[in-house]
């Protein structure tokens, strides 16, 4: 694949599990310093990764939350936690997930990410 073919695959990835308004707004956003890490993680995160055959997106989303809480970046895991639904991941299935990373990733991480679900669920149902 091509860099330009990587790029269009990711795009539509990306789309597909972040949503075309959240990937119109980080197009929208970018910067004469940011272009350039836009059209990486298009391309590799998203073009290369996510595009395998491997796994499954919904598995790819639950992986994607275990580690964002494992590496302590909530901004990311927000946005995880809000995506995971356009790949079929349940709320019980987040649950299991934010579980299973108080035991290998810590009580207090899982602490913090089960605030931040509860507040993205809540905000969500608010929205329906």
């Amino acid at each position: 694949m091509t860099d330009d073919e990587r790029y269009e695959a990711g795009m539509q990835v990306r789309r597909a599990v972040l949503s075309d308004a959240h990937v119109d707004r980080s197009l929208v956003n970018r910067t004469e310093l940011t272009t350039e890490f836009q059209n990486l993680i298009t391309r590799y995160a998203w073009g290369e990764i996510w595009t395998r055959e491997g796994l499954p997106r919904h598995t790819r989303s639950l992986l994607t939350i275990a580690m964002m809480v494992a590496l302590n970046r909530s901004e990311e895991l927000a946005l995880h936690l809000r995506a995971a639904k356009n790949n079929g991941v349940t709320q019980d299935e987040i649950k299991e997930v934010l579980m299973q990373t108080a035991i290998y990733c810590g009580v207090p991480a899982a602490n913090s990410a089960f605030h931040l679900a509860q507040k993205i669920f809540d905000e969500e149902q608010k929205k329906a």
